[in-house]
């Protein structure tokens, strides 16, 4: 009897570290902006498809104020990872924080040049005069709108540039303050979604911009690799899956996302905009990687304008070692 009672008490204690160590690891993932903007779907996907939980990580997701307080927060250790543009590493590193790039969500760059049809706007040369909406003089949008400004040349004197945040931009379009925008395909979504005709062209066709990135601290790259390799291949796969089939991500986007409830063509617009304009790899470089002289040439750019005040090494600003 006492041989069965502590063979059973040895299988219990067997039975309870098995499962402490096949507990899943938890992580913090800090958004740029509010976590149900499209923008975010493959992050929720990848939750709700149980991506993360196969690779046995428990992800709790949290908000920041912009990429550059992001990257704070991720060098700083209050989050484990974080997200922005594939150029933010630029901007924060040369200030000291020792933040990277481990993943790009797409081989195009995220921001969108917008215009109002009856604008008289057919492309970069036509905006001198124009008004034209970004996010926030200290965004990418503003940054990138500076770009294809230039790809013209033209200056940020020759247009009036307003930083009105998402909302106001959405707003101002549609009543026809703002004849053009520097954003995100869900802005245009909403602007043509009130009625309003809207032409638009990937500011990469003329400025070298990148998408979404996803951001670790130097120290977390060491210490934790197999953390981050299993959360950037979860959130990859969950942007295959948008691209295999939009309409299927967008339902399944909008069910778990109750903010979204009625919106489902809309939703599915904007599934189709980012699979054709923002997620398409670039040739001959896998899904998720960096282009090292794409980000040389945004660095150079930002150096010679004045938006960081120094360059630092490439090789410092990202890293491929996490796409498989």
């Amino acid at each position: 009897m006492k041989h069965v009672f502590t063979t059973a008490i040895a299988a219990t204690v067997i039975a309870v570290s098995g499962g402490i160590a096949q507990a899943a690891e938890e992580i913090t993932y800090l958004f740029p902006a509010p976590d149900f903007l499209p923008a975010f779907a493959p992050f929720q996907l990848a939750k709700s498809k149980g991506y993360f939980d196969d690779a046995d990580l428990d992800v709790t997701f949290r908000v920041g104020k912009g990429g550059a307080d992001v990257a704070t927060q991720v060098a700083v250790g209050n989050a484990d990872l974080g997200g922005g543009i594939g150029d933010t590493p630029i901007v924060v590193r040369a200030n000291g924080l020792d933040i990277r790039g481990v993943a790009l969500l797409g081989g195009r760059g995220l921001t969108q040049l917008a215009w109002r049809t009856d604008s008289g706007i057919t492309g970069p040369a036509d905006l001198e005069g124009k008004s034209i909406g970004v996010l926030s003089f200290q965004d990418t949008t503003y940054y990138n709108l500076l770009g294809v400004l230039a790809s013209a040349g033209l200056d940020k004197s020759d247009v009036d540039i307003q930083a009105v945040g998402p909302g106001g931009i959405i707003q101002l379009s549609i009543a026809g303050n703002l004849d053009a925008l520097s954003g995100v395909p869900e802005w245009i979504a909403a602007i043509e979604g009130a009625g309003v005709e809207m032409g638009q062209m990937p500011v990469d066709t003329v400025f070298p911009a990148m998408a979404q990135a996803i951001f670790a601290s130097d120290e977390t790259i060491a210490e934790r690799p197999e953390m981050i390799e299993g959360f950037v291949g979860a959130v990859l796969q969950a942007v295959k899956d948008i691209q295999a089939d939009p309409k299927a991500a967008a339902a399944e986007y909008v069910a778990i996302m109750p903010q979204h409830t009625g919106k489902e063509a809309m939703i599915e617009a904007i599934m189709r905009s980012y699979s054709d304009l923002v997620y398409p790899a670039a040739p001959d470089q896998p899904l998720g990687s960096f282009d090292p002289v794409r980000i040389k040439e945004v660095q150079s750019f930002y150096v010679d304008n004045g938006i960081v005040r120094e360059a630092v090494p490439v090789e410092d600003l990202y890293t491929n070692d996490f796409i498989k």
